[in-house]
């Protein structure tokens, strides 16, 4: 394997254009901000202190990222798997993070650097009240950077197109993945995995 240097590295990749550069904003405007009020969904990343990188799918309905001004978001944190890696993250670590918005049917991106801050404040959490619960916290991010990135690994995977879209049952559930994963390392105690008609169920009564 050969090793690819600063120098190799931009021997294989030209400079890139002047407008890849100058998109990035330093706070948001109209356009990126109308993108996180039709966004449902994005993935945000944050590093711990010792180096080390988390990156979590977060959802909700369309627009559930308040842009509170162009230079804060505020992203509320609903019921998941407990590890609060992000949380842990932002409270001991410098606190940066980045999200990635995506829009299903635009194969655009947004991508939006901050320094997060994590809020329990009870009118705060009112106003974010989504499936008849608030959320536990919200994550209050002061934006440093905004950019959109071309749609071109999107359309490489067709990600939109029902066309590659598989069959659920091609993959065991999360359950039984899990279990199967983990099952010489813990005594179960009688418990089973749940189908994937089960995880569906669970899931809808927590979200």
């Amino acid at each position: 394997m050969t090793d690819v240097t600063a120098g190799r590295l931009r021997e294989t990749y030209p400079t890139p254009h002047p407008r890849v550069v100058a998109k990035a904003r330093p706070t948001l405007d109209q356009h990126s901000s109308k993108f996180i009020s039709l966004s449902p969904f994005c993935v945000l990343a944050s590093s711990g202190p010792d180096g080390t990188v988390d990156a979590s799918p977060r959802g909700g309905g369309v627009g559930f990222v308040q842009v509170a001004s162009p230079t804060e978001l505020r992203l509320p944190d609903r019921p998941g798997n407990n590890r609060v890696d992000t949380f842990h993250n932002v409270l001991n670590g410098s606190g940066h993070v980045q999200l990635i918005f995506f829009v299903p049917g635009i194969d655009d991106t947004l991508r939006v650097s901050g320094i997060a801050k994590l809020s329990q404040d009870p009118q705060l959490m009112a106003t974010m009240e989504e499936f008849g619960k608030p959320p536990r916290a919200v994550l209050c991010i002061t934006v440093t950077e905004a950019y959109f990135h071309c749609g071109k690994a999107l359309m490489r995977s067709n990600l939109w197109s029902p066309k590659v879209q598989v069959k659920r049952d091609v993959m065991p559930s999360i359950s039984e993945i899990v279990f199967d994963q983990i099952k010489a390392d813990t005594s179960p105690n009688g418990d089973t995995p749940m189908t994937q008609s089960e995880v569906e169920v669970a899931y809808r009564k927590v979200l």
